[in-house]
């Protein structure tokens, strides 16, 4: 079988406001901010209270379904607030950073440790977080053991960071996360690369895969599709590429370090390029010192436009996100918009859109969904932009009538919501997809488990 990997059906949106190619020290942030719904499906219980001064890598709370899953602090500082919400759910938990930074030493790992060792050192020392599986896209059970692990080494979203820039000069954290995470399969470690210039493409106890096509091409979900897909019992992890660098500099040097080059980027940023920055650090210090306007009618994304969330200005970077997007906020009106040619979007229809004379313009485009919500209407529009072997629109109805086993059938066990984001983005129905998919998996989880 071919390790190559071409998609077909799929579509680049092309925006205005990519990152230049350079880093620069991000100011450093007074607070970093750990929240956790980032981390889906678990129940955090509390080990530092308010008051506590904790090291970067101590813990900060457990999962109280799998007591062995740690999850630690970035920095180090004192816990200034717990913020709570309804039935004192944990909403946040806010570290007020000191300005010399200490660390919680782990010790180096021995590289030569069996699977059981390798796997006991990732959840003492927080980086289990950074696992996640499918089915369910949530954090990986460490008491299954996956078929294969995969790896995305390139990201094909609106405005993403290039993964090839922000992992050079890498190569030895990358490579002893890699042999780490193929201790703990029996299948394979397969890295999807866009070039053989990434840093990954020469990664040893591994299976590089040579990946090229539109969005979603680099989406992970795209590679397990192609590669081995997930059937009921079985298991898959996905780890991002950017936290293998955490990973491995766990292993080499025992410190957790948190540390992340990210891109600020879109067209309301005048001077967009890279930041390094803490994970969970305030964005304000990033964002508001490189032209975006204070007080201005745009929207901060913490990830791409297509799956990232809405953070407000004193929002923080989201633990597993290495892009801030900051566009028109698109709370505007146009009059006659469904009846007169369109120059200035992006659309897959020829309906008075002008996209496809076009291709490689790029657009300023804003949040207006140019439409409201609607029951589905069958267009045949998905499968143009869908690159799996699942049928989109089945699939999203079964979600919402929440038929478990017509979702099995349909392929459940191997998608995420961000599978679905480029449907939502071209659906006439204004239907939120991605929502959708992540109630659907949440049932699943809870009926089936």
């Amino acid at each position: 079988m071919s390790k190559d990997i071409k998609i077909k059906k799929g579509l680049d949106i092309k925006l205005v406001g990519e990152a230049d190619k350079t880093v620069e020290q991000a100011i450093v942030s007074n607070f970093c901010t750990i929240r956790p719904e980032d981390f889906h499906s678990v129940i955090p219980k509390l080990i530092a209270k308010e008051g506590t001064r904790v090291k970067a890598g101590d813990v900060l709370f457990y999962n109280k379904d799998i007591e062995a899953m740690k999850f630690v602090s970035p920095v180090s500082g004192e816990i200034v607030e717990i913020e709570r919400g309804p039935r004192r759910r944990i909403d946040a938990i806010k570290i007020q950073a000191d300005k010399p930074q200490s660390h919680k030493d782990f010790g180096k790992f021995n590289m030569n440790s069996d699977a059981a060792s390798t796997k006991a050192h990732l959840l003492a020392s927080g980086c289990w977080a950074f696992i996640k599986q499918r089915p369910y896209d949530v954090i990986a059970n460490p008491e299954k053991s996956p078929k294969s692990i995969f790896i995305s080494g390139l990201s094909t979203a609106p405005l993403a960071a290039d993964l090839d820039f922000v992992l050079a000069g890498k190569e030895e954290a990358l490579q002893a996360a890699v042999s780490a995470l193929s201790k703990l399969t029996e299948g394979q470690v397969h890295i999807g690369v866009g070039s053989n210039n990434s840093p990954l493409a020469s990664m040893n106890d591994a299976t590089i895969h040579n990946v090229s096509g539109p969005h979603p091409a680099g989406n992970v979900g795209t590679h397990i599709n192609k590669l081995d897909p997930v059937n009921k019992g079985e298991t898959v992890w996905t780890v991002n590429a950017q936290d293998l660098v955490v990973i491995g500099e766990l292993l080499l040097t025992g410190k957790f370090n948190a540390e992340r080059i990210v891109a600020l980027a879109g067209s309301s940023v005048k001077k967009p390029r890279y930041f390094k920055t803490i994970i969970g650090s305030e964005v304000a210090t990033m964002i508001y010192d490189n032209g975006v306007e204070k007080g201005g009618n745009d929207r901060i994304i913490s990830g791409n436009v297509l799956s990232g969330k809405q953070l407000k200005p004193d929002g923080s970077l989201g633990f597993y996100d290495n892009v801030l997007t900051v566009i028109p906020e698109g709370d505007d009106y146009e009059f006659f918009g469904w009846n007169k040619p369109v120059f200035n979007k992006i659309s897959t229809s020829r309906a008075f859109t002008f996209s496809w004379l076009n291709p490689k313009k790029k657009y300023e485009l804003n949040t207006n969904t140019n439409g409201e919500h609607r029951a589905f209407v069958v267009t045949g529009s998905y499968e143009k932009v869908f690159p799996l072997d699942i049928y989109p629109m089945q699939i999203l109805k079964a979600c919402k009538y929440e038929d478990l086993d017509e979702m099995e059938a349909l392929g459940m066990y191997e998608v995420a919501p961000e599978d679905f984001a480029l449907t939502e983005f071209i659906c006439v129905s204004k239907q939120p997809h991605q929502d959708i998919i992540r109630k659907g998996l949440d049932l699943m989880l809870k009926e089936i488990g």
